[in-house]
């Protein structure tokens, strides 16, 4: 077991650094963007997805970065809804409807290059094909709810405007100040939560059990007639997806079909929801949102994964 300060210095230390960066680039976009006016030319691309949920045209540029970087695109709903622009409830709706656009960067990062490969084209694109099926799923239901629950909402609009005096300074260096002193101030609101809090999850995963979450795996795998080897998959795929996408591949043609495989590593992945929330959605969140509003968060996109990987599930064994 590593020490408190072996957790701080290799694993706390690089994430928040990263995390930081990341959501400063983010920040520091949508700065720039209304400094700019490019936040108008941006959301009309993005409108196809905003005017169904009733969320306003800026949003769209928001959940366009999120197929980039979901970080930065959490970065610039953040900054959205400092600004006044967006409430909770649309904020939250805005959250859902990213879903699916943060994981098209995955099909090219992660999926694509290392999970196809591992599972075979057959296992490895039913792979996908479920989990791009229950992101999509999720952003449907941001849309669906923002058409119902955000119907006759007004949007103030020029929180975003840059209100400049007569005398301020309009040139590119005066955009690029004004533009980096408001990211610099977000960032000083945000770091310092999103430090402690990753420090104390990531020396508290280090003490705690979290794989024993899984220990109600066996008989839900018997329940769903899933072969005897898919226990020890599920508890790998629960800490480690990519391990456990490694271990089931040498079997599957022999003792898991392509569908059985799909199946033992999304009930993987559902027990996994317990690890990644620990390890990375709260700190994540809470550093984003502060503690209140982050819980909704957190609450919402864990519920509907789980929700949506059932019924993957069900799906494939009914075939």
């Amino acid at each position: 077991m590593d020490s408190i300060g072996s957790i701080l210095l290799t694993e706390a230390l690089p994430r928040v650094v990263t995390i930081t960066l990341l959501i400063g680039a983010g920040v520091a976009l949508a700065n720039l963007a209304v400094e700019y006016g490019l936040v108008e030319a941006v959301a009309r691309v993005g409108r196809y997805l905003t005017e169904p949920a009733n969320l306003p045209d800026e949003v769209g540029t928001a959940v366009l970065t999120n197929a980039v970087s979901v970080t930065a695109g959490y970065g610039m709903l953040a900054e959205f809804r400092e600004s006044g622009l967006l409430d909770d409830r649309a904020t939250l709706i805005a959250v859902v409807i990213n879903t699916f656009f943060g994981f098209i960067q995955h099909i090219f990062t992660y999926y694509g290059p290392v999970l196809v490969p591992i599972l075979g084209l057959h296992a490895g694109l039913m792979y996908v094909g479920a989990r791009a099926s229950i992101s999509l799923s999720i952003t449907v239901v941001g849309l669906l709810a923002g058409a119902l629950l955000l119907r006759g909402y007004d949007y103030d609009t020029s929180t975003l405007e840059a209100e400049l005096p007569d005398d301020e300074d309009r040139s590119t260096r005066g955009k690029l100040r004004r533009a980096g002193s408001k990211t610099a101030t977000r960032l000083r609101s945000i770091v310092p939560r999103l430090a402690i809090i990753y420090s104390l999850v990531l020396v508290g995963v280090e003490y705690v059990d979290l794989e024993s979450a899984a220990s109600v795996a066996e008989p839900l795998s018997s329940v769903v007639g899933l072969p005897g080897a898919a226990v020890p998959v599920i508890l790998v795929a629960t800490v480690d997806p990519t391990s456990g996408a490694i271990a089931i591949a040498p079997m599957i043609g022999d003792v898991f079909t392509p569908t059985e495989a799909v199946i033992t590593l999304l009930l993987g992945g559902l027990f996994s929801l317990t690890v990644s929330t620990a390890k990375r959605s709260i700190p994540f969140q809470y550093g984003i949102w502060g503690a209140e509003f982050g819980t909704k968060v957190i609450v919402v996109n864990t519920g509907l994964r789980a929700a949506f990987i059932l019924v993957a599930i069900l799906v494939l064994l009914a075939f």
